[in-house]
């Protein structure tokens, strides 16, 4: 580098994250970094704050994406820590609502593996489908329940990823405790990723399994789990950096 942090070009920040150039140059015109103070031929001249910046939204980026660690800059810049913390308090938020999504999901299934292994007439389970509920759920309820659009479900269901069945009076949709089951693992393998045509599959041991879904799917939903427990590390490593560019930046905001 070059000024002992002062007078820093594009390259030399690019250089001490291990970006291009050219990326540093669009975090300046995006406002993830302050404005670069420009030399009389029009030369970007970057200093240890705005490096220290760019460290921030490279180690916020891991654990909630490049927009969104790119949007927490930009309002730390014009409204301030308070109004950047807020947005990086949603994302922890967001990380726990996935994070306990799975664990019913994991919940549901291993609740329907011990049904089926039991003695006896099969058992409907508290805790699969809706708790406190009794009787089966219409499709605006269950949609809810996983925080999915009713829309969703409808284009499981052609896919036959889910299968609910149909009330005999009204011909509605309606969602047993195996159909919630159902739509509360293909919500959490969305959510990871995966394709329609990766979860056919997947769900189709499920059912052939008789509930408990087998060592590959639970093994899909332990790595899903570890995954988000790797963002919410993550994110915690990148708000420690967010903190030292506040401090170096006496706030920040403009």
């Amino acid at each position: 580098m070059t000024g002992g942090g002062e007078g820093l070009r594009p390259v030399d920040l690019a250089r001490a994250v291990g970006v291009s150039a050219q990326t540093v140059r669009d975090c300046e015109a995006s406002g993830v970094l302050p404005p670069a103070r420009r030399t009389a031929s029009g030369q970007r001249r970057f200093t240890g704050r705005h490096l220290a910046a760019l460290v921030a939204y490279r180690a916020l980026a891991p654990g909630m994406g490049v927009a969104a660690a790119g949007e927490v800059l930009r309002t730390l810049h014009t409204d301030g820590v308070d109004a950047a913390l807020e947005l990086v308090e949603a994302a922890f938020a967001r990380a726990h609502r996935e994070r306990a999504a799975v664990r019913e999901a994991a919940g549901a299934l291993a609740a329907v593996a011990r049904a089926a292994a039991a003695p006896g007439p099969p058992r409907v389970l508290a805790g699969v489908g809706a708790p406190g509920r009794e009787g089966p759920l219409r499709i605006g309820a269950v949609a809810r329940l996983v925080g999915v659009r009713a829309s969703a479900l409808r284009v499981w269901e052609r896919a036959g990823l889910v299968r609910p069945g149909r009330d005999a009076a009204t011909g509605y949709r309606v969602y047993g405790p195996e159909q919630v089951r159902d739509v509360r693992v293909v919500c959490e393998l969305r959510r990871g990723g995966y394709g329609l045509e990766r979860i056919a599959p997947v769900m189709e041991e499920l059912r052939a399994s008789g509930g408990g879904g087998g060592d590959a799917l639970q093994g899909v939903l332990r790595r899903r789990e570890e995954e988000l427990a790797g963002r919410s590390r993550a994110l915690a490593a990148g708000v420690a950096r967010l903190q030292d560019y506040v401090d170096a930046a006496g706030g920040a905001r403009g």
